[in-house]
């Protein structure tokens, strides 16, 4: 501050900081502790911090990419925080829905942007190797459920064994399939990525025996059958560089077959068999000893991890999980931050009772919540609107240690496929004591889900001048 510059009073500093701030339409929260005014912005870049280092009463600016840092010194930084807060209830535009689509749509193209890092990629193009399996083993996962119930009821008993076999089926090709989606997603030939991933589940394999240790048909599973296609588009790139074009036709197909096949046989089915199980067992493990801690971590860190894009790196772990158990334990876990989501929407909806346009968009998008479709309500009201997507995050914790601690106590509930939750996962859900008790666990999970989401989100979620201006509280 230069010499003879006389402090404004609390009241014109806030609306000197204010347009400086990038205006009452830039600021999401406003807080302050013993010295700093402390200001929540949805685009960082549009604060002047020299011109607002240089206003009378300003000590100084601290630089953090996430908020924004007002030194003011301790005794006037609440009375400019009060002031600072009634302005932009004052001044800001109303919230709609536009506006919250708008917003939503800017931080998902940051989200992708800063996810676009080559590991990140890596993860993407591997998950994209799954997700065209989900509706064969969603549907698989059905059948399943279906011979389950009928023979817990004790119900058309020769209608089982064939139910059995359609559900297993596909599971039983399913390193095939990953072969053939591996080689497709990297470059390669689709059906020589197949032909050598059939290796994994042939059932010649128990002939071999390397390192004095025979092989199991199935050995290493999904993961088996990844590493094995990844090694066969490899093989095949270089094949098609330095092959003679005479000769491709014939050399090609027989080296991309038969050197990535001999690797697979004396080495990745015994390195991803070692991996499988150790992940099953380290999964049985972890929800029978820690269930209710492990389900409120997952719980809670899901939409952060999808955020980071990290999600994609579960999508193999649950389809071995699936290979090697029958069912994933971790997706009811993870699906309860879907049921914190749903909580935290509706907790918006009671909340903003006098914004129709949010409380449509919360309309539109709640069925799809209810049914696991997470995007809409992401990207459509918590994100946005800042504070809810963290009190949603609580919500799925806490619904996530009602299951793992359920889960602890009378046995571990899973999902017989991988891609649908909410509502929709309730058919696919396994456990050691039937269909009707798994349903029971995810559904008090669910339960605990939506109404921590709602409370949370109620109390907390909403800054209060979002509440003045929109609802009347």
């Amino acid at each position: 501050m230069e010499q003879g510059t006389t402090p404004a009073g609390d009241e014109e500093t806030a609306a000197a900081v204010l347009p400086l701030l990038g205006g009452p339409g830039n600021v999401r929260s406003v807080a302050a502790c013993m010295t700093r005014l402390r200001v929540e912005v949805h685009d960082r870049a549009r604060v002047r911090d020299e011109a607002l280092r240089a206003l009378p009463g300003v000590l100084g600016v601290v630089d953090d990419p996430e908020s924004v840092q007002v030194v003011l010194g301790p005794g006037r930084v609440t009375g400019v925080a009060r002031h600072l807060e009634r302005l932009t209830v004052a001044t800001a535009p109303p919230l709609t829905g536009d506006a919250l689509a708008a917003r939503g749509a800017a931080l998902r193209a940051g989200r992708r942007a800063r996810n676009a890092t080559p590991g990140k990629l890596l993860l993407r193009r591997i998950a994209q190797v799954f997700v065209p399996l989900i509706p064969a083993l969603t549907g698989c996962g059905l059948v399943a459920g279906l011979a389950g119930l009928l023979t817990t009821l004790h119900r058309a008993p020769g209608l089982v064994p064939a139910l059995t076999a359609i559900a297993s089926g596909f599971m039983a090709l399913l390193a095939v399939f990953v072969g053939y989606g591996t080689a497709r997603e990297f470059g390669g030939t689709p059906v020589l990525g197949a032909a050598v991933a059939a290796v994994v589940v042939h059932p010649g394999v128990s002939h071999v025996d390397a390192f004095g240790v025979g092989l199991a048909p199935g050995q290493g599973g999904v993961l088996g059958a990844l590493a094995a296609a990844l090694l066969a588009v490899g093989v095949e790139r270089v094949c098609r560089t330095v092959v003679p074009a005479a000769l491709d036709t014939l050399v090609t197909p027989l080296l991309t077959v038969l050197l990535p096949g001999l690797v697979t046989l004396y080495g990745l089915m015994y390195a991803a068999g070692a991996v499988s199980s150790a992940t099953g067992r380290f999964a049985t493990w972890l929800l029978a000893n820690g269930g209710a801690v492990a389900g409120f971590v997952l719980g809670g860190l899901f939409l952060p991890l999808v955020m980071l894009g990290l999600h994609q790196a579960l999508i193999p772990l649950h389809a071995t999980l699936i290979a090697e158990q029958g069912a994933t334990p971790l997706l009811p876990l993870l699906a309860m931050a879907g049921a914190g989501q749903v909580g935290a929407a509706l907790a918006v909806y009671v909340r903003l009772r006098r914004n129709e346009s949010v409380r449509a968009v919360v309309r539109s998008a709640l069925p799809a919540g209810l049914l696991g479709i997470g995007e809409p309500l992401i990207y459509g009201v918590s994100l946005p609107l800042g504070r809810p997507f963290v009190t949603a995050c609580a919500g799925g914790a806490v619904g996530g240690g009602v299951v793992g601690l359920l889960g602890q106590l009378g046995g571990a509930v899973g999902s017989t496929a991988i891609g649908p939750s909410g509502w929709a996962l309730f058919p696919l859900l396994k456990d050691g004591h039937g269909p009707v008790h798994a349903a029971a666990v995810y559904g008090a999970g669910l339960l605990a889900g939506y109404g921590a989401g709602f409370v949370l989100t109620y109390c907390f979620g909403l800054s209060r001048h979002v509440r003045r201006q929109h609802s009347g509280a």
